[in-house]
């Protein structure tokens, strides 16, 4: 049996590891771990959310600090601040048992920036950073990532498509030196293939995990027939079916997310939702509730899914179909995490049919037709 030792996980780490109970390495750890350690590459890998990513770059990230250099040696960066607050809770886990200290620091928006200037005063290893706000304190001198040895771009698909292009390609212009790039991405847009080709190297490993199956495999993708006028009727039958179970109803608009959630309530649902205006103190209210459990569906637009890391979600419903074939990946993607496995049902009305076989065709699923 392949264990974390086997592929190179100093035992300090392992022993951080089996505490959060993370004993056999996931297919994409198996698979970039070794190749990592053995030698300074750079590496493309492909897999979706919920895979394990975060301890398949991690751990090697954490294997190469050096805790005497008190400078920064390597820079993560992720898509958002809810993502980038959990990459840094994860790597401070994982170093629990380590005889010396490796410090990570998160920075951020929504923030204020003065309070992460002060921490990054403290000894920093590791900074973990959404672009806009790094790109802030790099340009006001408050931050120094020339010397890095690596950087990782995780969900750089995600960061494209929630328009941190420029950012992330002025901040590879001021990481360029001997620093090695570990870019991984759900899917691979030409936008992606151009920064692999700008600015890394054509001898770069590549990781696909399931390259045929671009969604996790532990998700059933459903679909049902429906109309506009219907629809709200059928979802309130689909939630009362669930007392037990908790999920995610996806609208394309921020109105639609308000109405849904407006409807919900006065149905007596315990639910609440997240969208592109909300101020980050209301989002992360509302997040806690979701995580907590003290709320069972959330509402949500596509922009903000991305925030949304929660554990033993049954299902997501898209209640209208999304209007970027990606999207469908990063919804359907909040279920089924860790192992588990979950429902992605789409409501489809006629003229709907023929978008619904394209993402089919593309992503390589199969869609069954459910009767409710």
């Amino acid at each position: 049996m392949t264990t974390f030792r086997t592929i190179g996980i100093n035992k300090e780490l392992v022993k951080g590891l089996k505490e959060l109970g993370i004993v056999q390495p996931t297919e994409i750890q198996e698979r970039t771990i070794p190749i990592l350690l053995e030698k300074k590459t750079d590496l493309i890998g492909q897999a979706q959310t919920g895979t394990g990513k975060t301890a398949a770059y991690g751990l090697p990230v954490l294997q190469y600090i050096d805790p005497s250099r008190n400078e920064i040696q390597a820079l993560i960066l992720a898509p958002t601040r809810e993502l980038v607050q959990q990459i840094q809770k994860q790597l401070f886990k994982f170093t629990k048992y380590c005889s010396e200290k490796i410090f990570a620091e998160g920075v951020y928006g929504g923030e204020k920036i003065d309070i992460q200037k002060n921490r990054l005063k403290r000894p920093t290893h590791i900074v973990v950073a959404t672009p806009g706000r790094l790109l802030d304190l790099i340009e006001r001198g408050d931050i120094n990532i020339k010397n890095i040895e690596v950087l990782v771009l995780d969900e750089a698909d995600e960061m494209l498509s929630m328009g941190f292009k420029q950012d992330l390609n002025r901040i590879l212009k001021y990481t360029t030196g001997t620093r090695n790039t570990w870019l991984f991405s759900a899917t691979m847009p030409d936008d992606i293939k151009k920064m692999i080709s700008n600015y890394m190297s054509p001898a770069a490993a590549r990781i696909e995990v399931n390259k045929n199956a671009l969604v996790n495999a532990n998700i059933t993708h459903q679909y049902i027939r429906t109309s506009v006028k219907e629809k709200p009727n059928l979802l309130i039958r689909i939630l009362d079916s669930r007392p037990e179970d908790r999920g995610i109803i996806f609208c394309r608009t921020k109105l639609g997310t308000q109405n849904l959630l407006k409807l919900l309530k006065e149905e007596g649902f315990s639910v609440d939702a997240l969208e592109g205006d909300m101020q980050q103190k209301e989002r992360d209210k509302v997040m806690r509730g979701f995580k907590k459990e003290n709320i069972q569906f959330l509402v949500s637009t596509d922009v903000s899914a991305r925030e949304i890391d929660v554990q033993n979600l049954s299902f997501v419903i898209h209640y209208q179909l999304p209007e970027q074939l990606e999207y469908y990946t990063h919804r359907s993607g909040r279920t089924a995490r860790a192992g588990k496995t979950g429902v992605s049902l789409a409501f489809v009305i006629p003229s709907e049919l023929q978008e619904l076989h394209r993402i089919q065709k593309e992503l390589g699923i199969r869609f069954n037709e459910v009767q409710f």
